[in-house]
């Protein structure tokens, strides 16, 4: 794809080498994307104004990326293949502790579904997916606006260009694997997005 090619020669890729942050594009919402290295999410939480305690999720392009930050289960190419893709955020047990900015040892892993934002993980490695945006604030619709504004509040970011829907954003859930231990395994949505809290429920109960 054209497309693909200039992600891949865009600047956004250098500015990511030297540990910077990108803006670029999701099936959901702009995201604001770095490495996920200590140097690299200052930046990023400087950006956003987010409080350290609260944790950043992770683009991956597909579960065989996913898989070298965290363990899988077998159930889970199942559960994304029965809703839209990009749709979910999984918090999953990490394989090593990472930063507790990305959750030390449970991380939110959401696999893109847009093809500029698989393209561009392809090329980088995993990067950050939370919203591109300061936090408090409502997201803008699209990456030239979240860019924007970003950099009328002092912050220097790249673009990735690419079209977002906007709307809501993924539904995050903690999987089975990261909540307490009881008798019967369970999952949480702690946040509704895109697919709604019953629609991942009903899903968990049919396969319970």
């Amino acid at each position: 794809m054209a497309e693909d090619s200039e992600i891949i020669n865009s600047e956004a890729l250098s500015i990511v080498a030297a540990e910077g942050c990108i803006v670029y594009p999701t099936s959901t919402q702009p995201a604001l994307g770095c490495l996920p290295t200590s140097t690299a999410l200052d930046g990023l939480y400087a950006i956003k104004n987010r409080p350290a305690h609260m944790p950043v999720s992770i683009g991956v392009a597909d579960l065989e990326q996913a898989s070298n930050l965290v363990e899988l289960t077998d159930d889970i190419p199942d559960l994304l293949a029965s809703f839209p893709e990009g749709s979910l955020t999984l918090v999953l047990p990490a394989k090593k502790t990472l930063d507790r900015r990305l959750g030390a040892d449970k991380i939110a892993i959401r696999v893109v579904a847009h093809p500029v934002a698989k393209a561009l993980l392809r090329a980088t490695g995993p990067l950050t997916a939370t919203s591109a945006n300061i936090s408090g604030t409502e997201p803008e619709s699209n990456c030239p606006d979240a860019v924007e504004t970003l950099q009328n509040a002092g912050h220097k970011v790249g673009l990735v260009k690419g079209n977002t829907p906007g709307g809501s954003p993924s539904t995050l859930i903690a999987w089975y694997s990261v909540c307490d231990a009881s008798d019967n395994a369970s999952i949480e949505v702690l946040r509704q997005g895109i697919v709604a809290t019953e629609e991942v429920m009903l899903w968990w109960k049919s396969r319970i």
